[in-house]
């Protein structure tokens, strides 16, 4: 699998001949100014809540791709309104098998609202099955002891963390995450765009590569095959 990052919390997934993109946010990131946004054409967008560091970009980005948004309920509701059709709507612990794999939506412990306030439904992460790997994406999330749950159904071969802090796990609690869905590799995302959440790149690694693990900090436009 091909895994491209744009920054933030987004980033591309190439299974199976397919294109999943995660959590929209490009445009409004000044770190993410070489990024061309029209030049994306994902055949998904997957949006984990609703706060406009994670959507910013999606009605653009589905609009010129025609990509199936998927999301909770509530993301569903306001994603048509926004004139959006191919659309769909799922809930924590669902799970539903597309062209490319299955997708079972996980609990994250966070807040989400959309831009105007408005409420956006409960935060959810992903768990992507494909026949050329598995992987999870956990979303914006505290370390929760749920998480240990995930490896009793699904294999993982990599998982992606939020590492920033302050709004969501640090590298530490991420490593302990790492632990609980039994992976080695982690790709860390959700650090340096805001001042809150700006990291030490060389202390969080060597919070992973202590304990066995390796934590994947990609600059903004590359990609790594996993």
């Amino acid at each position: 699998m091909k895994v491209t990052y744009y920054g933030h919390s987004c980033f591309m997934v190439e299974a199976m001949g397919k294109k999943l993109l995660f959590d929209p946010f490009i445009s409004p990131n000044p770190l993410a100014s070489h990024i061309k946004v029209d030049e994306i054409k994902p055949d998904y967008i997957l949006v984990s809540h609703g706060h406009e560091d994670h959507l910013a970009d999606l009605v653009a980005i589905a609009k010129q791709s025609n990509a199936m948004v998927v999301g909770v309920w509530e993301i569903y509701v306001w994603a048509t309104k926004q004139g959006l059709t191919n659309v769909h709507p799922m809930n924590t612990g669902g799970r539903k098998t597309f062209d490319f794999g299955t997708v079972q939506l996980t609990s994250a412990v966070h807040s989400s609202s959309f831009p105007d306030g408005s409420y956006a439904g409960n935060p959810v992460g992903f768990v992507v099955e494909t026949q050329e790997g598995n992987f999870y994406y956990s979303g914006d999330t505290a370390l929760t002891m749920d998480m240990q749950l995930i490896p009793k159904r699904t294999t993982l071969n990599f998982a992606l963390f939020p590492i920033g802090s302050n709004f969501t796990m640090d590298a530490h609690d991420a490593s302990i995450a790492a632990d609980f869905v039994l992976v080695n590799k982690v790709i860390g995302l959700h650090y340096d765009t805001f001042g809150f959440i700006q990291i030490n790149h060389d202390e969080a690694k060597k919070t992973f590569s202590s304990s066995g693990k390796e934590l994947i900090l990609l600059k903004i436009g590359e990609s790594i095959d996993l």
